[in-house]
C-alpha cells in the first residue's frame, strides 16, 4: 500500500486503512478484517475500541478525522484516499468494500470512490 500512496512509510498506510475502520458497526469492521493479509490486521485492530463504534460523522468530519489519524494535510486527503480504496479492493473479496462502503453516508463514500489522481 506505500508503494499506491507514493510514500515508502509503512505507518502512514496503516493509519490510514484505520481511518474506514471506527465508521462502520463491528461485524462489518471484523468481517473486513477477516479478508485483509494477516500483515495487516495488526495495524488495522491496532488503538481499535469496539464498544465506541461506529462512530457517526459527515464528510468534513471523516477529513478531519482522517488528518488527524493518517497525520496528513487536508490537501493530500483526495490524492490518499482514493488510493487506498483501490489497494483495499485488490485484498479483499469481491463485494466485501461494498458492503462496508454501504454503510457510510453517500459524501463520505463519494470520496472513498473517486477516481485516484
Amino acid at each position: 500500500m506505500p508503494e499506491a500512496l507514493g510514500t515508502e512509510d509503512h505507518h502512514l498506510a496503516h493509519r490510514v486503512l484505520r481511518t474506514l475502520r471506527d465508521r462502520v458497526t463491528v461485524g462489518v469492521a471484523a468481517h473486513f478484517a477477516a479478508q485483509l493479509p494477516e500483515l495487516l490486521w495488526g495495524a488495522y485492530y491496532d488503538g481499535w475500541d469496539s464498544s465506541a463504534v461506529p462512530i457517526k460523522f459527515d464528510r468534513e468530519g471523516y477529513v478531519n478525522r482522517f488528518v488527524q489519524e493518517a497525520k496528513v494535510s487536508a490537501e493530500d486527503v483526495p490524492r490518499i484516499v482514493p488510493a487506498v480504496t483501490a489497494v483495499v479492493r485488490e485484498h479483499v473479496s469481491p463485494g466485501q468494500l461494498e458492503s462496508a462502503l454501504e454503510q457510510l453516508p453517500h459524501d463520505i463514500r463519494a470520496l472513498l470512490l473517486q477516481p485516484a489522481a
